[in-house]
C-alpha cells in the first residue's frame, strides 16, 4: 500500500512507530552510495528489499576484513534489509523485480545512466503503470549533460569538483578525504529527495523520479570556498590544519607531541585564548587588533601560537581552554573516537545478532527521537537469504514456482 493510498484512507501509523514504517523500497542499487542511502530509510523503519545480482552486491568481496563470507564493507551499510538474489538479464528474473516494484513505493537504483531501460525497466513505462511511485537514480555525473555515461568513483568526483585541492598540506601533493564522501554526501542527497518526494505524494498521491549526481554533490560541499571562488575570482589552496578566514581555527601539537584543535572563532574567544596562554598582551598587539588584521598577519600571530602551545602537554590546554568555553579537543584516533561513542550513551556504536548467536558491532543511527523509537535495523542479510520468503510471501508463489526460477538461474536461494 503506497503512502498515498494510506493518506487517503485516513491511516496513521501507531504512535511510537518508526517514522517509515509501512513505506516499501525496492534497492537496486550496490557498492556504496545507494546502499548508505538505502540503509538510512531502513532505519527509519523502511521494508527495503535489496535486490542482488547472483554473485551478490560487489561490495561483499572487498578485502582486507571479513565476517564469514562478507567483507565488513558490506556490513557496514547493508543492515536491516532483505536480500533476493535475481538475474536480471533473464525474462524470469525481470519478471519478478517488475512485479515487486508494483508493490513499492520507492525505487533506488545506481547504474549508470540508460542500463536500467536496456534491461527492462524502463522508469517512464513503469510509471506510467504505477504513478505513485518514487524513483531516484544515483550516478557519477547526473542522468544529462555530457558526462552522463563516464564512470565514477569517490574518488573521481572529489577530484573533479575540486574537494582534493583543498585537502592536504601547502606545497604537498592533492589527497583525497579520508571518508568516502563522494559516495555518502551522494547517498543523503538521494535520501533527503525520496523522503521529500513521499512527503509530496502523501499530498498528490503521485511520485517523483529524482536524480542525484555524486558530482553535484560534492560541488555543493565547496559550501563557502566555492562561494569565495565565484564572488572574488580566488583559487582556494590546500587547507592543511589551518582555515582561509580564521587563522584562530587550526590545529596545534603540545608539548607531548599530541595534536589539539582550537576553534577560536569570536573576539570573546580569541581574548580568552590570550589569558589562557599567558599573553595577554596580544590583545592588544596592533597586528591582531581585530579578525581582519589577525588574518593578515596570520604567519607571525600562528608563530605565537605554535610557541606557546609548545609548552605543555595538548590535554592541558584542551582542559584549560574548555574551562573559559574556547572550543578545542584533542585529536583522536578512530579507535579512540569509537571508545568515547561507546561510552557517550548516544547508540553510536551498536551490536547487531545473527540467528546463529554471532554478532558484529557498527556505527549507529545518528537520526534520534524524542520518543526513542528509532535505533538501528538488523544484521545485514546474506545472499539470496530472503529470495524464497519474498517470492512466497510477499509475491504469492508457490515452493514449485520457486524451484522452477531457481532451475532456470533466474534466482538464486541462501546457502
Amino acid at each position: 500500500m503506497t503512502i498515498g493510498a494510506e493518506s487517503a484512507e485516513g491511516d496513521t501509523e501507531r504512535p511510537g512507530g518508526r517514522p517509515l514504517e509501512g513505506v516499501r523500497v525496492l534497492d537496486l542499487t550496490t557498492f556504496l552510495s545507494g546502499p548508505f542511502a538505502t540503509q538510512i530509510l531502513a532505519d527509519l523503519g523502511a521494508d527495503v528489499v535489496k535486490l542482488e545480482p547472483l554473485e551478490g552486491d560487489s561490495s561483499r568481496s572487498i578485502p582486507p576484513h571479513f565476517v564469514e563470507d562478507d567483507s565488513a564493507y558490506f556490513l557496514a551499510t547493508n543492515r536491516g534489509k532483505r536480500s533476493v538474489a535475481v538475474n536480471l538479464k533473464t525474462p524470469e528474473g525481470l519478471d519478478v523485480a517488475l512485479r515487486l516494484i508494483a508493490r513499492c513505493d520507492v525505487v533506488i537504483e545506481n547504474f549508470r545512466p540508460g542500463v536500467c531501460k536496456r534491461l527492462g525497466l524502463d522508469v517512464d513505462r513503469i510509471r506510467a503503470e504505477h504513478p505513485h511511485l518514487v524513483w531516484a537514480a544515483i550516478s557519477g555525473f547526473g542522468q544529462s549533460g555530457p558526462m552522463r555515461n563516464k564512470p565514477a568513483y569517490d574518488m573521481v568526483v572529489q577530484a573533479l569538483a575540486g574537494v582534493m585541492s583543498l585537502t592536504g598540506e601547502v606545497g604537498r601533493p592533492a589527497v583525497r578525504l579520508g571518508i568516502p564522501a563522494g559516495d555518502l554526501v551522494a547517498g543523503m542527497y538521494a535520501t533527503i529527495g525520496i523522503l521529500s518526494a513521499l512527503l509530496d505524494q502523501r499530498r498528490t498521491g503521485v511520485g517523483r523520479v529524482i536524480d542525484v549526481s555524486m558530482l553535484d554533490s560534492q560541488l555543493t560541499m565547496l559550501s563557502y570556498q566555492g562561494v569565495y571562488s565565484l564572488v572574488a575570482g580566488v583559487t582556494p589552496g590546500p587547507q592543511g590544519r589551518a582555515h582561509d578566514s580564521i587563522p584562530t581555527y587550526r590545529s596545534f601539537q603540545g608539548a607531548d607531541g599530541r595534536e589539539f584543535v582550537v576553534t577560536a572563532n569570536t573576539e570573546r574567544m580569541w581574548r580568552d585564548l590570550c589569558k589562557v596562554i599567558g599573553r595577554p598582551d596580544l590583545v592588544d598587539d596592533e597586528r591582531f587588533a581585530d579578525a581582519g588584521l589577525r588574518l593578515a598577519n596570520r604567519s607571525a600571530l600562528s608563530a605565537v601560537l605554535e610557541a606557546e602551545f609548545g609548552r605543555l602537554p595538548a590535554e592541558t590546554w584542551v582542559a584549560e581552554l574548555s574551562d573559559q568555553a574556547v572550543p578545542a579537543a584533542v585529536i583522536k584516533s578512530v579507535p579512540e573516537a569509537l571508545a568515547d561513542a561507546e561510552q557517550s550513551g548516544r547508540g553510536m556504536v551498536v551490536e547487531l545478532n545473527r540467528r546463529d548467536r554471532r554478532s558484529i558491532r557498527v556505527l549507529g543511527n545518528p537520526i534520534k527521537f524524542g520518543d526513542d523509537t528509532t535505533g538501528v535495523a538488523g544484521y545485514p542479510p546474506a545472499l539470496g537469504e530472503h529470495t524464497g520468503s519474498v517470492l512466497t510471501d510477499d509475491l504469492g508463489m508457490s515452493r514449485a514456482d520457486v524451484d522452477e526460477l531457481v532451475a532456470k538461474g533466474a534466482v538464486r536461494l541462501s546457502r
